[in-house]
């Protein structure tokens, strides 16, 4: 018999026996890996129902089923490869070399990722709240596993990493903002009737908030006008439109109330002369 037709028989020995040999045992791994998707989707769904009852982010959520859909496949997956008579210690020796290799290589995934977590359960804020953390500020739109969106009030759109945010002091103002708006009168003026005026406008935007009141008075007094501060309560949409609905209300009560804005005086001062005749 030639040489090569002598090597294609063996071949085809081989593989006959192989088949025979790890055939069954393939074909059992397969079955049971196929389970295992299925068991792990059937898990997900349950779990994901469970805890859709519960208090929880939709991150978190997310996060909790495809784990507990990992752990169902991992499982399936260990008795496959038992199945096949793989030795499972040196492999999960060389996945934890592979995995610190990744970890090192992913400080900063990680890092978004560990924080995002952070902030998922310990609800520092929430979606729809206004915040101001790192130097910007803006309405929570997303809390997401790596980074948190916030909507700015011109209109764009800032996107904060999580690690950025762990660790740092975060001002959380809620549903709600407090304006804090500034009023100047002169001397002469009645103050009563200035902050009558005053209140009258408050009470009249249908932008302030009842509940907490409105506050307002004299903040500052100097040689030639009395300084009134007003901190009314407005929701976090209505923040920029109340302070200029609310100042342009002012300037026209206070004119219908004869209450008039002090001008402005410029001290001037000769040094090393006379003044001119």
């Amino acid at each position: 018999m030639p040489p090569q037709l002598a090597a294609l028989e063996q071949a085809k020995s081989t593989l006959v026996d192989l088949a025979v040999k790890f055939g069954p045992k393939v074909l059992v791994a397969i079955l049971i890996m196929a389970a295992g998707v299925y068991a792990g989707r059937w898990v997900g769904a349950g779990f994901g129902r469970w805890l859709s009852k519960l208090s929880l982010e939709p991150p978190v959520r997310q996060l909790l089923v495809r784990v507990a859909r990992l752990l169902v496949f991992g499982l399936f997956l260990i008795m496959a490869l038992q199945n096949l008579g793989v030795d499972l210690l040196p492999l999960i020796a060389g996945l934890g070399v592979a995995g610190a290799g990744i970890a090192l290589a992913m400080q900063g995934v990680l890092g978004n990722l560990a924080a995002g977590l952070t902030i998922i359960f310990t609800r520092p804020f929430r979606v729809g709240e206004y915040v101001s953390m790192v130097g910007v500020e803006g309405r929570v739109e997303a809390i997401e596993l790596f980074s948190t969106r916030l909507s700015h009030a011109d209109q764009s759109m800032v996107v904060v990493p999580n690690r950025k945010i762990v660790g740092e002091i975060l001002h959380n103002y809620g549903q709600v903002r407090q304006l804090e708006l500034s009023v100047a009168i002169g001397n002469a003026d009645d103050l009563g009737r200035a902050l009558a005026a005053i209140g009258e406008v408050v009470q009249a935007n249908p932008r302030v908030l009842k509940e907490p009141a409105a506050i307002y008075g004299v903040s500052t007094l100097t040689g030639n006008h009395i300084g009134i501060t007003v901190k009314p309560w407005v929701a976090v949409p209505d923040y920029v439109a109340a302070g200029g609905e609310i100042n342009q209300a002012i300037v026209e009560k206070f004119r219908d109330a004869g209450v008039y804005f002090p001008a402005a005086v410029q001290e001037l001062r000769l040094v090393g002369g006379t003044a001119p005749a």
